[in-house]
């Protein structure tokens, strides 16, 4: 008989989904596609659309119980009688290790699966506000969590070896799967697209929600960089039309914020811009941007788990001067928009059909 699973998630994609949304929806529809759409159901822990203000202030208490992101007693004891009617629940985040531990200590005798998207303490230590004053208690909330995922999960997954290193570190338990960023190849290059020159000045594009980590690098580029090349610069992601009021007055800068649909800012670029410093897991965006075929300037932080030919995608910058040199540079190395390396490596290691393979060994272990 069909094995069934139970996919618990943080959130639904709500249409202008941030790169972990994207990256769960990827690793779900290729479960679906190999288990079959009725052998799986999904489970959203939050859910906007239902909380109530009261719903939040009482969040603030169920921190200190290990629970946050919306998880409740009320939603345990839902998911500890749900749970008997699966083979598998696939717990797609770490910060959730309080339901693999509540279903343990309730008897499930199915496998618990949980995906690590990042090194969350690290996460959560760059996305909040040092002037949070419950920012200690939710970091603490988080490692508690994560540790209770590394303990009561049969099977723990891993993104890279980096993130490993951390968890091993931390909660001295080594990952049993990698599942790197992936992504359903959606995309068909046109002849006319493959041919389409450079425009004058280059244009860069930044893809990226509104989180610190993308505008600390942004403002970082904006400020160090911006004023010593000569390009456009695009913004793009979700929610960073409310950044406006902190740009300069530069007509050089177009900024979108949220929009539907990137494709048409992907295949416009000339440069994928990542001056991301901080963070861990891996950026969808690069991964993204290489489905696209497009060259990429970028930071360490924004290639890792890439093992990419920096040549040959665009390049590495780490620096104010590496990124003023390399964009200088590179009209000079590159004539047209479209970069074949970059849509080669990707459909060599980061489609979804490449991971298939992985998520089967998965779900038969």
């Amino acid at each position: 008989m069909a094995k069934k699973l139970l996919f618990i998630r943080y959130k639904t994609n709500d249409g202008i989904a941030e790169g972990g949304v994207v990256n769960s929806q990827t690793n779900l529809d290729t479960m679906r596609s190999i288990l079959g759409d009725e052998q799986i159901d999904e489970y959203a822990i939050h859910d906007i659309s239902k909380r109530k203000f009261i719903d939040k202030l009482k969040g603030i208490f169920l921190f200190f119980g290990g629970m946050f992101y919306g998880v409740t007693y009320k939603r345990l004891n839902e998911l500890n009688v749900l749970a008997q009617n699966y083979d598998i629940i696939f717990i797609d985040r770490s910060i959730f290790g309080i339901i693999a531990k509540s279903l343990k200590k309730n008897g499930y005798k199915g496998k618990i699966m949980t995906f690590f998207h990042n090194f969350e303490p690290i996460y959560f230590k760059d996305k909040m506000s040092i002037l949070n004053p419950f920012k200690r208690v939710i970091i603490n909330c988080v490692r508690k969590n994560e540790h209770w995922s590394c303990q009561y999960s049969d099977i723990v997954i891993s993104l890279n070896q980096r993130d490993n290193h951390l968890i091993f570190t931390h909660y001295h338990r080594n990952a049993d799967f990698f599942i790197p960023v992936s992504f359903k190849d959606t995309y068909t290059p046109s002849d006319f697209q493959k041919q389409r020159p450079f425009e004058k000045p280059p244009l860069c594009l930044f893809l990226g929600a509104n989180f610190p980590a993308n505008t600390d690098g942004l403002f970082w580029f904006i400020k160090e960089v911006l004023p010593h090349v000569d390009i456009r610069l695009q913004i793009v992601g979700k929610g960073m039309e409310n950044i406006k009021p902190r740009l300069p007055n530069d007509n050089r800068i177009e900024l979108y914020g949220s929009v539907a649909d990137i494709k048409e800012f992907l295949e416009n670029a000339d440069i994928m811009i990542l001056p991301i410093f901080k963070g861990s897991g891996m950026k969808v965006k690069t991964c993204e941007a290489m489905m696209y075929g497009k060259y990429i300037i970028g930071s360490s932080e924004s290639f890792e788990g890439y093992n990419v030919d920096f040549n040959e995608i665009g390049a590495l910058a780490n620096t104010k001067e590496e990124f003023i040199l390399a964009i200088q540079r590179f009209t000079e190395r590159f004539n047209n928009k479209y970069n074949a390396y970059s849509r080669k490596y990707f459909l060599q290691n980061h489609s979804s059909e490449i991971n298939n393979n992985i998520i089967q060994k998965l779900l038969s272990s």
